[in-house]
């Protein structure tokens, strides 16, 4: 990853926000902090099912039985023309991950959606279930069908830039559904060839101490917190106080979440599996120009730096927008998040309330 931080195309972020070199590369935070309570009291639980990929009301749903129920949140007024941002969050943290980015952002942008997958937040984590990308991308389209969205803005966060990928390879194949209009992956896997995890993060979340790990994790922050750090989540300097890494802890245990530690870390190799149907540069081609791409990476981050290197090789179309600090940039930079994914949702539809 090159030194060229870039709020919009052709102009540099602006230094007292933090350059690419480092310059202000302290966490970028207000002193209200959202909490996991408050963020999952603001959405709603209904639920699912993963079968048919629908989300059903509350009578079909206590009627039936081997259903789950799964988290979302909604924010703004919703018209039939409105152009809706959908927001997809990162692993392990889920949506609470966005909280932060969140409150930082134009109160009437919107609509906004908030989905969160299976296994993380307050869905639900029931054993034994089958955790894909595949899965993740039905129950965004399920959220798309219940709220009557036709046309889309989507942002990402760490891996649901596969659920992305995976559903405008749908679009490809069977227009006709809602549109995705715009997308802004940020610190995400977007060609198999280019990811490069550390041993200490998915790898051993996959494997037998993994597991065991996780089950540690779920009774204590203490734990958890460390296992972040060994994972080099963020940058030096700019871990967490006791208090946020309290928070996260709580939405990541919730109704006990922690084993999607272990059970949720298999997307890489996914990914492997399935590099020619999720490669980036192979959808840009296909979608010729339809779709308007930005992909978002952090200078420290140990995870996906390669991957913006990549697609200004291979996407060349695409805009760049870096930002200063480790991987956890919505921990780290909330504020120069909300604005990048601000800017560029305006610039592509999504309006701002009077």
């Amino acid at each position: 990853m090159d030194g060229n931080t870039v709020a919009e195309p052709g102009r540099q972020l602006d230094k007292d926000k933090g350059g690419a070199k480092g310059e202000n590369k302290g966490k970028d935070k207000d002193s209200a902090l959202v909490t996991a309570e408050e963020w999952f009291g603001g959405g709603e639980r209904r639920w699912y099912d993963a079968a048919a990929a629908r989300l059903l009301t509350h009578a079909e749903g206590e009627a039936r039985t081997g259903l789950i129920r799964v988290f979302g949140r909604t924010t703004g007024a919703v018209s039939p023309d409105a152009v809706w941002l959908t927001m997809l969050p990162g692993f392990p943290e889920g949506s609470y991950g966005w909280a932060q980015v969140d409150r930082l952002l134009p109160a009437g942008l919107g609509p906004r959606l908030y989905v969160e997958p299976v296994g993380q937040g307050d869905s639900d984590k029931p054993r034994g279930y089958a955790y894909s990308t595949v899965e993740r991308a039905d129950l965004i389209g399920a959220w798309w069908r219940h709220h009557g969205v036709r046309r889309t803005v989507v942002v990402t966060f760490d891996y649901t830039s596969l659920a992305l990928l995976e559903l405008l390879r749908r679009q490809l194949e069977r227009p006709g559904g809602p549109v995705i209009t715009a997308v802004f992956m940020i610190n995400g896997g977007l060609y198999a060839d280019a990811h490069s995890h550390p041993w200490r993060s998915t790898p051993l979340l996959r494997s037998p101490i993994g597991a065991f790990l996780a089950k540690r994790s779920q009774k204590s922050p203490t734990v958890l917190a460390q296992g972040f750090k060994q994972a080099r989540l963020y940058s030096q300097g700019n871990e967490p106080d006791e208090a946020e890494m309290a928070e996260v802890w709580s939405a990541l245990a919730r109704r006990d979440g922690a084993r999607f530690l272990h059970e949720g870390a298999g997307f890489v190799k996914e990914h492997r599996h399935n590099a020619g149907r999720w490669d980036f540069a192979a959808i840009a081609r296909e979608l010729k120009g339809s779709v308007a791409l930005a992909v978002g990476g952090s200078v420290e981050d140990p995870y996906e730096h390669r991957q913006v290197d990549a697609t200004r090789e291979r996407v060349p179309e695409a805009e760049i927008i870096t930002f200063p600090g480790g991987h956890l940039t919505t921990s780290e930079q909330p504020r120069l998040l909300a604005d990048a994914i601000a800017r560029f949702a305006g610039r592509h539809g999504v309006e701002e309330a009077s």
